[in-house]
């Protein structure tokens, strides 16, 4: 399996807490666990204590490693071997008078020492384990207090998630990004069991037993749902460290069996498909591509599926209880991504392989409209300045720019975008359209590159402002900051997140100038470390070139 980032998520300042609690593995926990992964709950407890105790020895010393010395030892190791067989009473008996043994003929001769430094003679040495069992250290330190102060996230901090699988262990990193400090870091990371596609941040609380998970009292929290290639759609809390199992899961692991293949035919080997398998409205039985959550109603999350269905979950429904309140089959492939309409809280847009692009109220799925496209859709986006303008990423390189309002409801009729962008050599794997201003946009694609264009209030006037090889490899994801108008986060095929501050470019300076000053922001010029943040790994010296385009 490729090492590679296959998803980033931006968490805004202030909403993550200040010091994240840690997790408890108590009988209550192994009964949520049990229940939600529907197994026995012998098993959850074996496999969870497994785990717990794994983490909390990973990167500790040995307490086994201590031995205290014992004085006694020494004369044991300094007493003569070939004296052990020697009889007791040929030992002439000691002359007290004779003086010679103390060789006070040469008493006023230098000594010339040999050997001589801190560690010649440590047989005497006391250890101790700790700094607490050793008595001369007066000032004790208090770890937790040291571990505290780690671990904290300011208000002035974003959080980001990255969906990342390396060395064929998949995992989800959680990074704080000061971005007045140019500060990245890994601050904690969540084990995930199969390869992530996706994923969506939300801040509500969904329906779980959990105690570990506390949920402010005004309703709101911080969550992170994660699609891979399991049917099941997982969601963990980002204010808990380092928790075994996610507060909620969507889907029935114990009816889809998805890591038991069906086969396809007699078995022979010329057979090398999978057999897909039979649809069902509750739960996905294939792998989740995309999620979307309603910021409107906060409760409704969103699922495409390899199953070529696009579910609709209810968060305030026990995941043990029931499944999804919602199943459409609009499309004849996979669906690979889907959105909600930020203006109507009701209305879907799905991309599917069947090379279609659909947007339809979710009370009546009926009466969508669609678009026939020439390519696969990579992503999709609405166009939060426009009610009705979405944007679409193809597989063959191509951004269309579409009016749902002018969409046939038939692929048997043509439908013209309004205009086409010939964005990248290659797949145009990542999109995203900037929140904080109308009229820049942020692409992805297999070429390396991540381009920022600048979209004219007319939509007829559409330029490059800048590209750059952001040393991620082939990007998978391109999403802007939440918080500040001209800040990318970005990885790709190489495994890396980097965060770009595009207003560090003299052409985004340029274009967007205006637009930054109505908004209260302060221009920067570029910076002695460069305009991109990323975080070093162990056989880099660095991260990428720090010249512009």
């Amino acid at each position: 399996m490729s090492n590679l980032i296959s998803s980033v998520a931006w968490v805004r300042r202030g909403v993550s807490v200040r010091h994240p609690a840690k997790y408890e593995l108590d009988d209550k926990e192994l009964e949520r666990v049990s229940a939600l992964a529907r197994i026995e709950l012998e098993d959850a407890r074996v496999e969870l204590e497994r785990a717990h105790a794994a983490a909390q020895s990973m990167g500790k010393d040995d307490d086994d490693e201590w031995i205290d010395e014992d004085d006694g030892e020494e004369d044991l190791e300094l007493a003569d071997p070939d004296t052990m067989d020697v009889d007791a009473d040929s030992i002439p008996p000691e002359n007290k008078d004779d003086l010679s043994k103390y060789n006070l003929d040469d008493y006023d001769d230098d000594v010339q020492e040999t050997n001589v430094g801190p560690f010649t003679n440590i047989k005497g040495l006391q250890y101790y384990q700790n700094n607490d069992a050793d008595p001369y250290i007066t000032i004790k330190e208090d770890p937790e207090d040291d571990e505290r102060e780690e671990l904290e996230i300011l208000p002035t901090d974003n959080v980001l998630v990255v969906a990342k699988t390396e060395d064929e262990i998949s995992q989800l990193e959680i990074y704080v990004y000061d971005e007045s400090e140019e500060s990245l870091y890994v601050h904690h990371d969540l084990m995930l069991p199969n390869f992530p596609l996706c994923l969506e941040w939300l801040d509500f609380p969904p329906t779980s037993s959990s105690k570990n998970r506390a949920t402010p009292a005004s309703g709101f929290g911080n969550y992170i749902a994660v699609g891979t290639l399991d049917p099941e759609i997982e969601i963990w809390s980002l204010d808990i460290l380092e928790p075994m199992y996610p507060d909620s899961i969507l889907g029935r692991p114990d009816e889809t069996k998805a890591h038991v293949p069906i086969p396809l035919g007699t078995g022979k080997k010329k057979k090398k498909k999978s057999k897909h398998r039979d649809v069902q409205t509750g739960y996905h039985v294939d792998a989740v591509l995309g999620l979307s959550w309603n910021r409107t109603q906060r409760n409704l999350l969103a699922s495409a599926s390899a199953d070529r269905t696009v579910k609709l979950w209810d968060l305030n429904v026990d995941p043990t209880a029931g499944g999804a309140i919602r199943s459409f089959d609009v499309h004849k492939d996979k669906v690979q991504a889907v959105q909600w309409s930020p203006k109507e809280a009701s209305v879907l847009l799905t991309g599917s392989y069947d090379r279609t692009v659909r947007t339809f109220d979710s009370r009546s799925p009926g009466t969508g409209v669609v678009a026939l496209l020439g390519s696969d859709v990579e992503a999709l986006r609405w166009d939060p300045w426009d009610d009705y303008g979405f944007y679409v990423a193809l597989e063959n390189g191509l951004i269309l720019n579409y009016d749902a309002r002018v969409l046939p409801t038939s692929t048997a009729q043509t439908a013209q975008p309004r205009f086409t962008l010939s964005a990248h050599d290659g797949a145009a794997s990542a999109i995203d359209v900037n929140p904080h201003f109308r009229g820049c946009l942020v692409t992805g694609g297999e070429d390396k590159q991540v381009k920022i264009w600048n979209v004219a209030d007319n939509a007829k006037n559409v330029t490059l402002v800048t590209s750059r090889d952001l040393g991620v490899g082939k990007v998978f994801s391109a999403t802007f900051s939440p918080d500040d108008p001209l800040t990318v986060a970005a990885g790709g095929s190489k495994a890396k997140m980097q965060v770009w501050d595009v207003a560090a470019n003299g052409s985004a300076r340029n274009a967007f100038g205006s637009k930054l000053q109505a908004l209260g922001a302060r221009l920067k010029e570029a910076r002695n470390g460069g305009d991109v943040i990323g975080v070093v790994s162990d056989d880099e010296g660095s991260e990428v070139d720090e010249g512009e385009s």
